[in-house]
């Protein structure tokens, strides 16, 4: 597996310690910068690859470095800390040891933790690494810095930690390989679990969650398939009957009564010179966990304490590009969302997904529902939302096993696409409950409660809504 060493220092990198951390490995190592200027890397005597270093990110978010490393990853102090990533070339134990020393030097000089806390070469840092009879290998010309493995089919990225996040190296591995028609496939060992933003991310791409197991070999992380290693990537295995078996590590999970509530909309605005983005999901925030987002940024970890106008301004520098972001809660209510603004013909518009974790005995705000709806109706020029509730973790990571499906809770139709669909049709649907008119009632959304969202009924419910929606005959 791959072998990323990360310093939290409690002080800002400077030159001269970067430097010493360089130093690691002697002066006779080659210094090369990678992703335009974001990255260093660290190279043997024929520029070839041990360790690359991105650049320093500020945490700011209190519980950022626990939610994705675990207990004791936090500084003592409560001040901000500084995240510098180090990742080790594949299959070269130097260079592990090269990125753990790195490592250690910083925190030595700035002050701070390792982690993880045993990574080797963190013991003697002080000395420089041994690095006599190394043998790294060519990086392919194309590949990024995090990828491991690259093929006409697949970029693969080896990873080892808690829980892998969707961090600024990998969102750009996955850019590069959409624009290049591969698969980014993530290799793990079962311990590892995904942060919800690098699920999703996965999940609307082309890509794959390889999970390494000692019993069962190779299966896929989200789905319990069965793969193997053919022509250049992991794909499914055939069975003797011709369907792909299901990994017996997939299915042996037990229930928690952890509960998930999740919620996705999409709001449009008009491009005036006054917009502020991100109020919507602030009301969101607001109502299922009573209180406002924390922090946010383009990557995890999210370092940026939460900002709605330094997020338009980001926004508003990339237009007519959209901007994809993440935005989290803090400790004591987990709640994370990711949030994409798109600058389309009509307007700006805001793609939002909030999920919110709740322990076995605590109550879901199911009731606050109806009324966000409203709010976002009448101030946010919501277009639809749909309500999801599913037993998953708390904490909102995934893990390598069965999870039971969301299960669909209420779906909202804006003003405008009631009028897409017609009033009549959509105050008048085949549901048992009647819609609750939203907003005024010149121009009105509504709300479709769908059940409990206990059974797969609801499921067979919102299609029913959304083909009588659609002027669809029913099936």
């Amino acid at each position: 597996m791959t072998k990323d060493v990360i310093a939290l220092t409690e002080r800002m990198p400077d030159a001269l310690s970067v430097l010493a951390g360089l130093l690691a490995g002697g002066p006779d190592l080659l210094v090369e910068a990678a992703g335009e200027g974001a990255v260093v890397q660290l190279c043997d005597t024929e520029g070839r690859p041990l360790v690359s270093i991105e650049v320093p990110l500020m945490l700011q978010v209190p519980g950022e470095a626990v939610r994705l490393l675990g207990p004791g990853a936090e500084l003592s102090g409560g001040g901000p800390a500084w995240w510098v990533e180090a990742r080790a070339a594949a299959g070269v134990p130097q260079a592990e040891q090269l990125a753990g020393a790195f490592a250690a030097r910083l925190t030595m000089l700035l002050g701070g933790r390792v982690w993880p806390p045993d990574a080797p070469g963190t013991v003697g840092a002080a000395r420089p690494v041994d690095l006599s009879g190394i043998t790294a290998v060519p990086a392919p010309a194309a590949a990024q810095p995090a990828v491991d493995m690259l093929t006409d089919r697949a970029a693969v990225v080896l990873q080892d930690r808690p829980v892998v996040p969707m961090t600024s190296w990998l969102s750009e591995v996955l850019r590069a390989t959409v624009e290049s028609d591969r698969s980014l496939q993530i290799v793990t060992p079962p311990h590892c679990r995904l942060s919800m933003p690098t699920r999703l991310l996965l999940q609307s791409m082309p890509s794959r969650w390889v999970v390494q197991d000692e019993r069962c070999g190779y299966y896929d992380g989200l789905t319990g398939a069965v793969l193997t290693w053919q022509d250049d990537a992991f794909a499914p295995a055939g069975g003797e009957n011709g369907e792909t078996p299901v990994a017996d590590a997939f299915t042996q999970a037990e229930p928690s009564g952890e509960k998930q509530l999740s919620i996705s909309f999409r709001t449009l605005h008009r491009p005036t010179a006054d917009l502020v983005l991100g109020g919507a999901l602030e009301a969101a925030w607001q109502a299922l966990t009573g209180g406002l987002p924390a922090g946010w940024g383009t990557s995890e970890p999210a370092g940026l304490t939460w900002s709605r106008r330094q997020l338009t301004e980001l926004a508003h520098e990339r237009a007519p590009q959209s901007t994809w972001t993440v935005v989290v809660g803090t400790p004591d209510r987990p709640a994370v969302a990711t949030l994409r603004v798109i600058r389309t013909p009509e307007g700006v518009e805001e793609d939002i997904t909030l999920t919110v974790g709740y322990g076995p005995g605590e109550e879901l705000p199911l009731e606050a529902l109806p009324g966000l709806a409203e709010g976002l109706v009448t101030r946010y020029g919501l277009k639809t939302m749909l309500c999801q509730l599913r037993e998953a973790r708390r904490d909102l990571s995934t893990p390598p096993h069965y999870e039971n499906p969301p299960l669909p809770y209420a779906f909202v139709l804006g003003p405008a696409e009631v009028q897409e669909a017609g009033r009549d049709i959509a105050s008048r649907t085949p549901l048992k409950e009647r819609p609750v008119p939203l907003g005024p009632p010149a121009r009105p959304g509504f709300f479709y409660a769908l059940g409990d969202a206990e059974t797969a009924e609801n499921w067979a419910a919102l299609e029913v809504l959304l083909r009588h929606l659609r002027g669809a005959p029913p099936a």
